[in-house]
C-alpha cells in the first residue's frame, strides 16, 4: 500500500475542517469559561456570591474575607468556620490565619478604647494566637501568620 492512496486532498481537507471546528469549540469553551471568570471577580469584589459559582469554596471565602474587612467580624467568622468542614490543608491554613486577623483586629479596636476593656480584649488576643498556631499547623511555612503570631 501506497501512502499516496492512504492519503489524499480530500482526506486533507476533510481533517482539515475537523481542526478548525474542534479549535473553534475550543475557543467558544474558552471564552465562556474567562465570561464566568470575570463575573465572579465582579461579583465578590462587591461581596456578593456569583451566579456561576455560588457554593465553590473560593466564592465562599472571597464573601467572608469581604465581610470581615468591611467590619462584619461575626458574620465573617461564622462564614470562616463553615468553610473549615470542607478545606485541605492549604485552605485551613489561609482560613485560620483570616480568623486570627478578625480577632486580632478586634482586639486592637477593642483595646484601643479604653483600659476597662482589657479582659476581653486579652481574650481576643488569645483566640488570634489560637488561631494562627493552627493555621501553622495546617501549613507551616506560612509567613503571613508568623510574622501576625510574632506581632501579638
Amino acid at each position: 500500500m501506497k501512502l499516496i492512496n492512504i492519503i489524499s486532498v480530500k482526506k486533507i481537507t476533510a481533517f482539515s475542517y475537523v481542526a478548525i471546528l474542534f479549535c473553534g469549540l475550543v475557543m467558544i469553551s474558552s471564552g465562556y469559561n474567562l465570561y464566568k471568570i470575570n463575573s465572579f471577580n465582579k461579583s465578590i469584589s462587591i461581596g456578593d456570591t456569583s451566579k456561576y459559582y455560588k457554593q465553590s469554596f473560593e466564592s465562599r471565602f472571597a464573601v467572608a474575607y469581604w465581610l470581615a474587612d468591611a467590619g462584619m467580624f461575626k458574620e465573617a467568622t461564622i462564614l470562616f468556620n463553615q468553610l473549615l468542614e470542607e478545606s485541605d490543608d492549604n485552605q485551613k491554613s489561609a482560613v485560620h490565619y483570616n480568623i486570627g486577623n478578625i480577632f486580632f483586629k478586634r482586639g486592637l479596636i477593642i483595646n484601643g478604647a479604653n483600659m476597662s476593656v482589657r479582659d476581653e480584649a486579652e481574650y481576643l488576643f488569645r483566640q488570634a494566637k489560637k488561631s494562627y498556631v493552627q493555621s501553622l499547623k495546617a501549613k507551616h511555612n506560612y509567613w503571613d501568620a508568623k510574622h501576625n503570631l510574632d506581632r501579638l
